[in-house]
């Protein structure tokens, strides 16, 4: 799996903050940015749940080396723009796919697995040679590898980050989520430094299905 951070709102964190006091102030947000403390006040606007003011900021990144079993849980946060890679457009050559760690740690598993894989891909491969790759496609497995470009605001993000950061979200998209966390941190601490599970800031609200195991996340 690869994060990259293609593309952040710079100064998220001011602007942000300018937004939300410009709505208490006589003077617009061009002439309060710098004028205060950008995290405390911003702080003390989003506590008071006022968070439209941080979709103001707008973050992209790219995600490869993940599976299209991840990318079927991520496309169902709607408030996002999603540019996945076409599997109608681009035949995969290559028998490239996700190994859960389950499987990987157990050897009879994983041998199991690696052998329908290859049956998959050696099906797919004769097919395409019959059937435009657009059917062939339908043979293909939910652990093949895709690649995905998603744009979220840091609204977004936050629940985003409150559903997958959680221990109880699959495995795949909880790795995502958190480097997406780790990469918003490192450029919006003000925005994001109490981003994460709910278990971060409180109580988990999981009742008797919580895993028993608070989270604790490395902030900058």
């Amino acid at each position: 799996m690869r994060v990259t951070l293609l593309s952040y709102t710079r100064d998220a964190g001011e602007i942000c903050a300018a937004a939300g006091r410009s709505c208490y102030s006589d003077k617009p947000a061009d002439e309060l940015i710098g004028t205060a403390d950008a995290e405390r006040s911003l702080g003390q606007i989003v506590s008071m749940g006022h968070y439209s003011v941080i979709e103001h900021a707008v973050f992209t990144f790219s995600v490869s080396g993940v599976s299209r079993s991840l990318t079927h849980q991520l496309v169902r946060h709607r408030i996002a723009s999603f540019s996945q890679q076409s599997q109608r457009y681009v035949p995969l050559k290559e028998p490239t796919y996700v190994i859960p760690h389950t499987v990987s740690n157990d050897p009879e598993a994983l041998e199991i697995y690696k052998d329908a894989m290859e049956k998959i891909w050696e099906a797919y491969s004769k097919l395409g040679q019959k059937v435009p790759a657009e059917d062939a496609r339908y043979i293909l497995p939910n652990g093949c590898t895709t690649n995905i470009t998603i744009t979220m605001n840091a609204r977004e993000l936050l629940h985003f980050f409150d559903l997958r950061c959680c221990e109880r979200a699959q495995w795949e998209i909880r790795e995502m989520a958190d480097e997406m966390l780790r990469l918003c941190r490192e450029i919006s601490p003000a925005i994001f430094k109490d981003a994460g599970p709910p278990c971060v800031r409180g109580p988990c609200p999981e009742g008797s299905k919580s895993c028993g195991r608070p989270k604790r996340v490395k902030k900058p």
